[in-house]
């Protein structure tokens, strides 16, 4: 009876463990499928399937998970699809911009430290004579010449000539790119000027030809006036000589107009000659200020000339003088406080220094980095007669000797012009 009762108990315990070794082979077989579909579901998001998703599975454990896996896969899904429209639009932008640069008159393209083109617009393409992208990777000095020893990457609006393109006429700019990375890269822009320059050209030479043929009968003008005024024809009254006086005055005025523009265009088309000899200053300033001081005495203002030491300057001495007479007329013309004007002298390291001062309205700062262009003139602002080209005139002329001409002013207190020479 015992030993019917020990097998009976064996038996049952192997039954028990079967039964048990079975649930487990069935739970451990239900993991094995789930992590194939999880293993199955990640592998297709990875190659960018992004529409797979893990069955539901009637388990809350697995069903967690599931759920979860397939909120990710949904917000992936969600992010491509913006991700793929932002690439989109940047393409649509991208597309703009190339087009609207393209669509440039001027043209555009971007180099290395190297001087390698990387990118080009298709205007420089065709001044440079080269068909697509065979024009990348080559040197750009392969196709320009710069007009002096200036530095590619300092390039301001600078002449160059296009080997290419041999009879227009082109400016250059240079820009450094600033990126987060540490390669150097430059845009360059190029602007074809050659109508500009013809017709700035063909603007001057008409105005100098005008000008020129002006100057005839207003000479004539100002002889016949002095022919009146010294009783030539007669005498005259003192109303008539006052009338006359002022005719002469104007007639003056106009003459030095004229010849300031003929000079202007001599200065471009010939360069300024000089006839340079040894000056002592401080007799050649005081025989100017003589000169000056009657029409000075027109506007109620004493000229005021304070020497430094007698220096001797080498200059060419009509020239220097139109330049002083200039500065010094400027300052009467501008001298609206009935004061004085000062002109006096000085040394500075390398340069002598010739200071005219006046006490009247001053120049607004804005226009003080102006004053020297051609035509400016702030004459027209108080309806004064001015062509602009006085101080710009004055400025080549100064330069033409090695030299500038400085200005210094304080609206309502003071403007000082200060001509530099060198020793």
């Amino acid at each position: 009876m015992l030993w019917y009762l020990l097998n009976l108990s064996i038996i049952i315990v192997f039954i028990i463990l079967f039964l048990i070794t079975r649930q487990t082979n069935k739970r451990w077989s239900k993991i094995n499928d789930y992590l194939g579909m999880v293993t199955n579901t990640v592998n297709s998001v990875r190659y960018g399937n992004l529409s797979t998703k893990i069955e539901e599975i009637n388990h809350p454990t697995y069903q967690n998970v599931t759920d979860s896996i397939n909120r990710m896969v949904e917000t992936l899904n969600d992010r491509e699809k913006m991700i793929v429209e932002y690439q989109a639009e940047l393409m649509r932008q991208n597309k703009l911009l190339e087009s609207v640069i393209n669509s440039l008159s001027d043209g555009i393209l971007i180099i290395n430290d190297k001087y390698n083109i990387l990118r080009v617009t298709p205007q420089v393409s065709e001044w440079f004579g080269a068909k697509g992208q065979e024009i990348i990777g080559t040197n750009i000095f392969d196709y320009i010449q710069i007009s002096d020893d200036t530095p590619l990457e300092r390039l301001k609006n600078k002449d160059v000539f296009i080997k290419h393109t041999p009879t227009n006429n082109f400016v250059m700019h240079t820009i450094k790119l600033s990126l987060d990375d540490d390669k150097k890269r430059f845009v360059i822009l190029i602007k074809d000027v050659t109508n500009e320059r013809e017709i700035e050209t063909l603007k001057e030479d008409f105005v100098a030809t005008l000008t020129h043929d002006l100057k005839v009968p207003i000479v004539a003008e100002s002889n016949i006036i002095n022919f009146l005024l010294n009783g030539t024809f007669g005498d005259i009254t003192d109303k008539q000589q006052v009338a006359l006086l002022n005719m002469k005055k104007s007639n003056e005025e106009l003459v030095e107009l004229v010849q300031i523009i003929l000079e202007t265009y001599k200065i471009k088309e010939t360069g300024i000659k000089l006839l340079k000899e040894n000056i002592m200053l401080n007799k050649f300033i005081a025989d100017i200020v003589d000169s000056t001081q009657p029409i000075a005495n027109n506007s109620g203002i004493t000229i005021y000339f304070t020497p430094s030491r007698d220096i001797k300057v080498t200059a060419d001495r009509m020239q220097l003088e139109r330049v002083i007479k200039n500065l010094i007329s400027n300052a009467i013309s501008h001298s609206n406080t009935k004061d004085k004007i000062d002109i006096t002298t000085g040394e500075i390291p390398g340069y002598i220094t010739i200071s005219v001062i006046d006490y009247g309205q001053g120049i607004p700062a804005k226009e003080l980095k102006l004053i020297f262009n051609k035509y400016y003139s702030a004459a027209k602002k108080f309806r004064k007669i001015g062509t602009g080209l006085g101080l710009y005139l004055s400025q080549q002329i100064i330069k033409s000797h090695g030299g500038e001409i400085t200005v210094e002013s304080e609206e309502n207190v003071r403007t000082e012009f200060c001509i530099k020479l060198p020793m």
